[in-house]
């Protein structure tokens, strides 16, 4: 039988949560993301435990074993326990009573075999008891040792449940698939042909789940094939996924993090900010970078603007997109411009300018000191 060993299956925090359940006579079983990471042998960040105990129970059995009960999602059923600072999802088994597309009313169930089929895909309707034994209702371990991403029962009834899960098969298979074996034909089919579903969904959940995609190792085949199958328009008008490989493979040869608004910035497409409702942060970064594409400045001019980080992404996305090498010397030349100071102040024009003659005037200068490669002296700038 396959059994999960990790130390959080074991860990006495998580022993004690499941103990709650099981010595009052319910199921507790792990469920999804942190069994099937387990079994990859991937980072869990998250511990959800499946249960037939009602969310009231739960949060009544948690008090009296003297954990912390707080009901995150509880009209879903959902209660978060904390022990010993470990936040556990617990969810009572449910079961799909009416579903729009973007959101379910559902029934409780009575144990696995209901609650796994109102989930998405086979990698994730695996279930471990606490002792880390699997049980897979839906054969969803052979699934995922073959590294196949596929949609539980029928595709296009399950994406008709939440349309999201059009952009979550894409994003699964860029982390989890198997780049040799391709996408799940059907499934691939049946978001082609609910595509038009997406626009139903809120920005803010299209933008966090692409997000998701574009920070996976390499998601280039799986944008390349949303943009086959017409979904890419859908999401992002205009986007391009051509040179999303490139920068891939430079990201790869510079040993440089994947990061999604790089990404992003590589493959264009109008209203991005909106569309997905990128944060403040987000959106100013990619303004810079898009800007900086199509640019002439060199890397030490834009490691000065950019700072190192930024500079960096420029540089790279510039050579993906015009498909050119990188400049030789560019670290050393973004690291130089990055750590250089400006010589002049204002004080130095004052009183002699002042307002926005004094602001045009220090903008002049700081461009011919950038020009120079920042060789030009203080004495130099002013004389």
């Amino acid at each position: 039988m396959t059994r999960i060993a990790d130390a959080w299956v074991s860990a006495p925090e998580t022993q004690a949560v499941c103990a709650m359940l099981s010595q009052a006579g319910y199921k507790a079983l792990f469920v999804g993301g942190c069994v099937r990471n387990a079994l990859l042998g991937v980072a869990v960040n998250d511990i959800d435990i499946a249960t037939d105990a009602p969310p009231e129970t739960v949060m009544a059995l948690a008090q009296a074993a003297g954990l912390h009960p707080v009901p995150t999602g509880v009209d879903h059923g959902t209660v978060t326990v904390v022990s010993d600072h470990v936040p556990h999802e617990v969810t009572t088994f449910r079961r799909d009573v009416e579903t729009d597309g973007r959101r379910a009313v559902v029934a409780y169930a009575t144990g696995p075999e209901e609650d796994a089929h109102r989930r998405d895909f086979t990698m994730n309707a695996l279930y471990a008891t606490p002792e880390g034994e699997i049980v897979d209702p839906l054969g969803g371990l052979a699934d995922l040792r073959a590294r196949r991403v596929r949609f539980i029962d029928d595709a296009d009834a399950r994406i008709r449940e939440d349309y999201l899960r059009i952009l979550r098969f894409f994003r699964f298979h860029a982390w989890y698939g198997d780049p040799g074996l391709g996408l799940d034909a059907e499934g691939l089919a049946a978001c082609a042909a609910n595509s038009a579903g997406i626009e139903t969904l809120s920005k803010e959940r299209i933008g966090a789940e692409m997000k998701k995609l574009l920070a996976a190792p390499d998601p280039a085949p799986g944008v390349a094939a949303m943009a086959q199958a017409g979904i890419l328009a859908r999401v992002i008008p205009g986007a391009d996924a051509r040179a999303l490989p490139v920068l891939v493979h430079l990201e790869g040869d510079e040993a440089v993090a994947p990061e999604p608004v790089r990404r992003l910035a590589v493959l264009g497409g109008a209203d991005l900010v909106d569309r997905l409702r990128l944060s403040r942060d987000d959106a100013r970064r990619l303004d810079l970078l898009r800007r900086a594409i199509g640019s002439a400045q060199p890397p030490s001019a834009l490691g000065y603007a950019l700072g190192a980080d930024l500079a960096r992404d420029a540089v790279l996305l510039r050579a993906a997109v015009l498909e050119t090498p990188l400049p030789q010397g560019w670290r050393d030349q973004i690291a130089e411009g990055a750590g250089a100071a400006f010589p002049v102040r204002a004080a130095d024009l004052m009183p002699a300018l002042s307002g926005p003659a004094l602001g045009a005037r220090l903008k002049e200068l700081e461009a011919r000191w950038v020009a120079s490669g920042f060789s030009l002296t203080r004495d130099e700038l002013l004389g």
